[in-house]
């Protein structure tokens, strides 16, 4: 069985189709997830909802009116949660950093913490052992035991640095999205409060209506309602908000908010400077990405666009000097 898998992987015709089989199944794919993935904005007030009973919960028995703690947060799985308290990974494993990086990429309460603990240790040991087994039983590439002892630990390193990118990833994807559609959210948060509104009904107004263009921006704001709602200090739950989503522009807001919870400073005026502000960040970046794109499309013009054009007005040249030789 190991030597047919051997010869399997070592054959190129086979690795070709191999690769094109998983290139076919990653456009359907592609193709299909967006179909399925129904109402996420539901999904996400859902799970703000839960967080915002938990905060309650957690509010009410730090001042003594309930004994018994109420949670509608999942709890981690009993076998996650069984290897990180034996192995005490959250001793030598879990981080402030590491933390922070959860609830800014929106994975918040113990579930998460323990499965991030739980793949920060499964994945480099996953991950030497293929490549351990790789190496040395289908395949050693023609190297010596050293070179392929090195593959495995270089294979352990990415294992270890996996769960981290994959975190960076999942960062930076929603920063994007909210910074894409924070300007608007300013302009409809300055709008409430002109009106009159309180900044705890504007946040619940703005959570609403900017769902449709930015999903995890309603969800921070949602939460930071809740927090509003039930943490005893207000500036708390903006200086959340401001690490949640690490953003310049969340962080000048709260700042504007935090000021004039203190000293009772003019609320729109501030909103209106910071949302102008923001306008202009998001039309300079939009600037920068079309002005980095003739550099960025010279070399597939070269590759791909103008040996194309050079054979379409050459051919019939060539084809009508062979005729007449």
């Amino acid at each position: 069985m190991i030597s047919l898998i051997a010869e399997k992987m070592t054959d190129s015709q086979f690795l070709l189709a191999l690769l094109v089989a998983i290139a076919a199944a990653a456009t359907v794919l592609t193709i299909a997830i967006p179909l399925t993935e129904g109402n996420s904005l539901h999904k996400r007030m859902k799970s703000v909802a839960t967080e915002r009973e938990k905060i309650r919960a957690r509010e009410r028995e730090r001042l003594g009116r309930q004994k018994d703690r109420v949670s509608l947060r999942q709890e981690p799985k009993e076998f996650m949660r069984r290897i990180v308290d034996q192995l005490k990974l959250g001793d030598w494993l879990g981080t402030e950093t590491a933390k922070k990086q959860l609830a800014m990429a929106g994975y918040r309460g113990q579930q998460a913490e323990v499965g991030f603990l739980f793949f920060r240790l499964v994945a480099p040991i996953a991950c030497m052992l293929f490549t351990a087994f790789y190496v040395f039983t289908i395949n050693d590439f023609g190297q010596s035991v050293t070179i392929r002892i090195a593959m495995a630990i270089a294979a352990a390193y990415l294992g270890i640095k996996a769960p981290e990118i994959f975190l960076s990833n999942q960062i930076g994807k929603r920063q994007a999205s909210m910074k894409l559609a924070f300007p608007d959210a300013l302009d409809l948060l300055l709008i409430c409060v002109e009106s009159g509104m309180s900044i705890e009904l504007a946040f619940r107004k703005v959570s609403t209506e900017i769902g449709g263009q930015s999903v995890p921006l309603a969800e921070e704001f949602a939460l930071c309602t809740a927090e509003l709602s039930y943490l005893t200090e207000r500036r708390q739950a903006y200086e959340n908000l401001t690490q949640r989503t690490g953003l310049e522009g969340v962080k000048s807001v709260s700042t504007a908010l935090i000021q004039a919870e203190r000293y009772g400073t003019p609320l729109g005026t501030a909103l209106r400077t910071l949302s102008q502000e923001s306008r202009d960040q998001r039309m300079m970046l939009a600037e920068k990405k079309a002005a980095s794109l003739p550099p960025k499309l010279t070399v597939p013009m070269i590759l791909f666009f103008l040996p194309v054009l050079f054979v379409i007005i050459m051919t019939p040249a060539l084809v009508q000097v062979f005729k007449w030789e």
